[in-house]
């Protein structure tokens, strides 16, 4: 039996609660996974997992077993890691997801930098505004805004983001300027209304000045859960909007949106870079958040 690959089948099952996710993850056929368990059970002589046509539950012995295995496998890549960086520097794949203006504006741009420093990494980005369960898709970290849910996580905070309220200058001329947040609700103005996929429930504008906070649900003619069709629908005049700082401000330079109810600004969102504690030990991983946290906190215009 390989006991180290034994391990690392237990581990994959226990995260992604499934055989067959766990093969596809270790590159292995269903079966060989099914004999690496059955074997380390043998070796153990305890059972580990109960197995059903339905679902996988992990034993008492197991939920014991799980983060012995966690931290042994973690110091073998950390070992074997510090090995071949003295050489080689970090290498593999590193699969990551964002959103797509994130992506577009920020990340994107940026990874000549990235490449420069780690030329045998890979990068697999996957960009949308659908929250992932990491875990079962395999991903090895997230950026994510908002409220890290997720306990089983680490979430590592990278920046506030300051946000802008904006429309069209069609969407002024044919409304008007709104002269107070709650105007939005009212029968003479619209937003453009932002969904989130998980609950899908509309998101309030939440707005402070002075100390108050309101939070505003507006009347919408369209609502969306993806942060480049958003922006479009703001810069065709069908509402107000809210979007990051870095989003708006080349679109108000070049007079395709104005400021509205300027008095007033949405509240900072927090902005995290998340990943399974399995993943924190991986060479790939460690310079990937190295380098995200320098550009985040470069940027001041955020």
């Amino acid at each position: 039996m390989d006991k180290f690959m034994a391990m690392e089948a237990f581990v994959r099952v226990v995260e992604s609660g499934t055989f067959t996710k766990a093969a596809d993850a270790l590159g292995l056929p269903k079966t060989a996974v099914t004999r690496l368990i059955q074997q380390l059970e043998s070796h153990l002589r305890v059972k580990l997992l109960h197995r059903t046509t339905r679902r996988v539950t992990v034993t008492p012995e197991g939920q014991s077993y799980y983060p012995q295995a966690l931290r042994l496998l973690g110091e073998v890549r950390e070992f074997e890691s510090t090995l071949s960086q003295s050489k080689r520097g970090p290498r593999g794949r590193l699969r990551v997801e964002s959103s797509g203006t994130l992506s577009r504006l920020l990340l994107v741009p940026a990874l000549p930098s990235f490449y420069a420093r780690y030329p045998q990494m890979h990068l697999e980005l996957g960009v949308s505004d659908r929250v992932v369960d990491l875990l079962s898709d395999n991903v090895d970290c997230a950026i994510r805004g908002g409220g890290v849910k997720d306990e089983s996580l680490v979430a590592r905070h990278l920046v506030d983001l300051t946000y802008g309220l904006c429309a069209s200058p069609a969407y002024v001329e044919r409304h008007g300027w709104p002269r107070h947040p709650q105007e939005l609700a009212g029968p003479s103005h619209a937003v453009v209304s932002y969904f989130s996929s998980p609950s899908g429930k509309e998101l309030p504008f939440v707005l402070l000045r002075d100390g108050e906070r309101l939070e505003v649900h507006g009347r919408s003619l369209l609502t969306l859960n993806e942060t480049n069709a958003y922006l479009a629908a703001g810069l065709a005049g069908l509402g107000v909007m809210f979007a990051p700082r870095f989003v708006l401000e080349p679109y108000i330079a070049r007079g395709e949106l104005v400021r509205v109810l300027e008095g007033w600004r949405p509240e900072p969102r927090p902005l995290f870079l998340v990943y399974p504690p399995a993943r924190q030990q991986a060479a790939g991983l460690r310079v990937f958040i190295e380098w995200v946290t320098e550009l985040f906190s470069s940027r001041p215009d955020l």
